[in-house]
């Protein structure tokens, strides 16, 4: 392991340390510190799916921030009534907006899941989380679709139950969290609905897997199809769908060894006069190099592992923190550091053995 990876490694545990707020929650840029730049979106809430990523980072330098994340988890608005999570909420627990985003629950069991690995008695205290956010999940699952209007993970789109939409990325986690819930609790309900997630997802592939499907299917690809493997754990690396997922992404949304999130993004979180985001073109996100340095690992392929993993090294360019986006410019700013990026910088660091 070089310096700058032990720089980095060093920094990363310090963003998720301030990024878990007193009150137990875990926002995903502290917008608060002096080194957020003041051009950038207000990322300092809460949403459960980065949350679950920086638990999963910060077991591996033994951060202890997951338990009282837990317990903000039960006072966050309207969970006590339905037993989910929605879009994002206020570091206070209140809803900041209103969209049902399935994964956000889905991740929080996998949080669970993975911090009590090979402790499941220690994870008395938080029955009543795993077992309401199951039932919650279970409740809102009609068959082979979700009875509400759902919003995927990147915000920008919708799945209406009418046309029994789903997707992929947030079914295949909704999965995975009620299969983690009832390895912890045994349920067969939460199995049952389990399992029928699985075979919607898996009834509606073709060669590969889609970002959305339903009656109307959006067949485009879309980066966040690796979770399918890590940390969904769906799909199996060898799958030839899989393969041929990973393939269509590296086609169609990298450029140079860097990862788009999906053809034609604009969002940049580039403010003018604090209100309006600018949209003039995304860049690359580090945090999908990682992702993707995870699954040439798993596939055994660990130069080009690295390839993706240096180039996040390449592009600090002597900066402290992982920004949400790289741009090819100097006039774009991005949030910075984001608590997600510097999560799976870690969590691949210790894929590659360096901890």
């Amino acid at each position: 392991m070089n310096k700058k990876t032990k720089e980095l490694l060093k920094t990363s545990k310090k963003v998720i340390r301030e990024c878990s707020l007193p009150n137990g929650a875990i926002v995903a840029a502290n917008s608060s510190k002096p080194y957020f730049p003041k051009q950038a979106k207000d990322y300092r809430f809460v949403w459960p799916r980065d949350a679950m990523y920086a638990c999963i980072a910060a077991k591996i330098p033994g951060l202890k921030i997951q338990e009282k994340f837990f317990r903000w988890c039960m006072k966050a608005e309207g969970w006590s009534k339905t037993g989910l999570f929605y879009e994002k909420y206020y570091a206070n627990g209140k809803k900041a907006l209103r969209h049902f985003q399935p994964d956000q629950t889905g991740s929080i069991l996998i949080a669970i899941h993975d911090y009590y690995k090979g402790n499941r008695k220690g994870c008395e205290e938080f029955r009543k989380l795993i077992t309401k956010s199951a039932n919650g999940l279970c409740k809102v699952w009609d068959h082979d679709h979700f009875g509400l209007v759902t919003q995927d993970l990147w915000e920008e789109r919708l799945c209406f139950p009418d046309l029994k939409g789903n997707f992929t990325y947030s079914i295949a986690i909704c999965a995975r969290g009620l299969e983690c819930a009832n390895e912890i609790i045994p349920n067969q309900n939460w199995k049952k609905t389990s399992d029928e997630m699985r075979r919607a997802l898996q009834k509606n592939s073709r060669d590969y897997f889609y970002r959305s499907f339903g009656k109307i299917d959006d067949k485009r690809v879309d980066a966040s199809l690796l979770g399918l493997l890590w940390p969904a754990e769906l799909i199996p690396v060898h799958d030839r769908r899989m393969r041929k997922t990973a393939d269509m992404i590296e086609d169609r949304l990298v450029r140079n060894n860097r990862v788009y999130r999906y053809e034609h993004d604009e969002y940049d979180g580039w403010m003018y006069d604090k209100a309006t985001c600018r949209r003039k073109g995304a860049g690359y996100w580090p945090l999908l190099n990682l992702w993707m340095t995870m699954y040439h690992l798993k596939a055994g392929n660990r130069n080009k592992a690295l390839r993706y993993y240096d180039a996040v090294l390449h592009d600090m360019k002597g900066k402290k923190y992982i920004p949400e986006q790289f741009f090819d410019n100097q006039l774009q700013v991005s949030v910075s550091p984001l608590c997600w990026a510097h999560s799976m910088f870690i969590i691949a660091s210790k894929e590659l053995g360096y901890f």
